[in-house]
This record gives C-alpha cells, structure tokens and sequence, in this order.
C-alpha cells in the first residue's frame, strides 16, 4: 500500500494495516467525535498517554460494578463479564491485581525462561520448509505458555485456543456457535474454580480462588471473569505481536540482521510493538465534564484512545514512519499506560524475545508467501493481527 492511500475505517486494508489513516487523523483530527457511536477517537500521544493515565477522569468502568461488592450475587449468566481488572478501577481494580500481580513481576517471569525456551524449540526443530507461521508456532506457543501458568492439563490447550479466540472475536463461527463457545468456557473455568477450592495448587487458578478481597473471597462470577481475562491477555497479544513481528521482518529484511548481532533483539521486540502495535486500541468512559486538545467531553461519553496511533506521533518519536530495530530511546505505549498497563507486559517480551532469539539463530532469511492484501486479518477493531501467515524461513 504507498502511504498517499488511507483505507477506510473497518475495510480488510485497514485492519492489516492502519498507520495511513492514524497519519491521516493524527494531522487532521487528533481528537474528534463520531456522531454514529457518540464517541471520542483520540489520537496524540499526549491525549492517549493522559485518557490511560487518568482513570478519576476516564474510567474503564463501563458497568455499575463500583455500586456492587465482592461476594454479591450478579444474578445474570453474563455476569462473569463483571469483576475484570480491565472493568474497574482502584480501589477494587488494585485488589483485584494484587491476587497475582506476584507472579507476573519481571524477576517471577525471568524464572520461567527456561520452559518458554523449551517450548518455543519444540516447535521450531518441526518447523517445514513452507509453513502457516500462525497455525505451526504462534497459536500453540503462547497459548501452551499461559496454560501451564494457570495449571490447564495439556489436552485441554486447543480448546482453550479457540475459546480464546472466540472472546476476542476472531475466529469465523457463527453468533449462535460463539454464545455456544463462550458458555462452555465459563463452564469449564466454573468447574475447574471448584477443583481447586477443594484441592489448590500453586498455579494462577489456585490464587484466584484462595485470595480474598475486602475480607471477602470472589464470587464464582468474579473468579471466572479473572480467569478469562489472564487467557486472552496471555494468549492473543504474544500470538499477534510475533505475527507482526515476522511480517515485518520480512518486509524489513531484518531477520539477517538479528542472526548477527542478537543483541539486537530486545531493541526489535520494541520497535514491533511501537511500529504495528498489537493492542490498537483501548476503550474508556469519562466520569467529569473535561477538556481534550480543546474539544470538550462530557460525563458519560465514551472514548477511544488509538495507542497504535500514539505510538506513530512526530512529536513523540523521530522518523515515526521508519521501522528501526535500533531505536533508542523507544516510549511506546503498546502495554497502554498508568494502573491499567498490560500485566503480561514482561510474559509478552519473555515469549517474543525468546521465539526470535531461536528463529534468528537458525535462520538468516524469511519470506513472506502470499501479498499483504492476500492475508486474511482478525477483524478485531482493538486488536491487530492475522488469521494465518504463510512463510518460508531460510538458513
């Protein structure tokens, strides 16, 4: 696609790539309102960084959670939706992480290096001469990573894939089949919760259940919410962020690079999630009347701040348009910004910096198979990625 071209909003183009339209509105209309869905799309990495940061002002409350406490019943079967750590705010949200902030602080993540290794070489060693990057390395890889943590038996791992991607919205099933999906992984999490009330581990799921909040331990609702939210935060950003990473090594010619100097590496995991950042969105609702780049909000309204877009902005980063596995310094918000920062941050460099350390040890070249135009992409607004990717790695 030449940069003079912007796809439309929500058209096959745009979700595989959306930088010409966050250039376009980056310099034409960094915060506006849209009419059809009363929303404010906020595009500067000043007014991202400040809707991520200030929570008192644009909430991630979306329901009446703050009206409700831990150990009441939600009465409804979509009540798992409530309790998330991505649908609250502190204090409630700071308690809710708390439960296993512990095991995702860099020092715990490093200690599991050696299995990410392990598993990560498992699957490269089978690697064909021509293969589906996603189907062979980027759907088993993380998701048997997050699995393991939450202490899911590993006949149990494709199914949890799919679920996955059903809650994000990215497999094709129908939405009778999608309810379906969902109402069995709720399941399947309510009766594991009960496995380990009575018996609890040392995994993520024992923590959930054992931890109590304000004196209180979390409901079934909560629990399984929690639970969901830890597999798709610990799935689908890894899946997409080494997705792109190989489509722009690719594009870039960088894997070369990576096989001669792998120092290089963790600098290239950041420029991936600064240049095509997986996570292209978070959504917020404002709690006060307040003021963005001159436009003003007001209380109640919801608001869309682009971090794909943030992570493209010339008054923030030099030669924004360059993909530089060398760039330093390199602020991005991909993990967004604030109380809500992706806690799998450090799981999510751990996974990729590993994966390519291994792909760029043994490979000097990757070919991408089909055009850009030919990949089918997840239609996710949110999230960034692809369904499948056919490559060819060269020694």
């Amino acid at each position: 696609m030449q940069r003079t071209e912007v796809p439309q909003f929500g058209s096959d183009e745009w979700f595989l790539d959306a930088s010409p339209w966050y250039d376009l509105m980056l310099s034409k209309a960094p915060v506006f309102f849209e009419k059809g869905s009363a929303t404010w799309h906020v595009f500067s990495y000043s007014d991202v960084e400040r809707v991520l940061t200030q929570f008192s002002l644009f909430s991630s409350q979306f329901s009446s959670y703050e009206a409700e406490r831990p150990g009441q019943d939600r009465g409804s079967e979509d009540a798992n939706i409530m309790g998330s750590m991505l649908t609250t705010d502190p204090p409630f949200h700071t308690k809710l992480r708390n439960i296993v902030s512990k095991s995702f602080t860099p020092a715990s993540i490093s200690l599991l290096e050696p299995r990410v290794r392990e598993i990560s070489s498992a699957l490269i060693k089978d690697f064909p001469s021509k293969l589906d990057f996603v189907a062979n390395f980027t759907d088993p890889f993380p998701v048997t990573v997050i699995a393991e943590m939450l202490g899911i038996p590993a006949d149990d791992r494709k199914k949890f894939k799919r679920w996955s991607d059903n809650e994000i919205g990215s497999s094709e099933e129908t939405p009778l089949n999608r309810r379906k999906l969902h109402v069995e992984l709720t399941q399947y999490f309510s009766k594991t919760i009960e496995e380990r009330k009575k018996n609890p581990g040392s995994d993520l799921i024992s923590s959930i259940v054992t931890s109590e909040v304000d004196g209180a331990r979390l409901t079934e609702a909560e629990a399984v919410s929690f639970c969901i939210l830890l597999l798709i935060a610990g799935n689908e950003t890894t899946t997409n962020l080494l997705g792109n990473a190989i489509r722009l090594f690719a594009r870039y010619n960088s894997i070369e690079k990576l096989h001669e100097t792998p120092t290089t590496i963790p600098t290239a995991v950041e420029e991936v999630l600064r240049f095509s950042s997986p996570v292209r969105a978070m959504f917020r609702i404002a709690t006060k009347d307040s003021e963005l780049a001159g436009q003003q909000v007001k209380a109640g309204q919801s608001l869309m701040a682009w971090i794909g877009s943030a992570n493209r902005d010339d008054k923030k980063f030099i030669d924004p348009q360059k993909f530089d596995i060398e760039r330093k310094p390199n602020p991005h918000i991909a993990f967004g910004h604030g109380i809500h920062m992706c806690l799998g941050a450090p799981l999510a460099r751990l996974e990729s910096r590993v994966a390519i350390e291994l792909l760029a040890g043994k490979y000097r070249q990757v070919e991408l198979l089909a055009k850009d135009e030919e990949l089918v992409p997840i239609r996710n607004v949110a999230i960034g990625g692809v369904g499948h990717l056919p490559v060819r790695f060269a020694a």
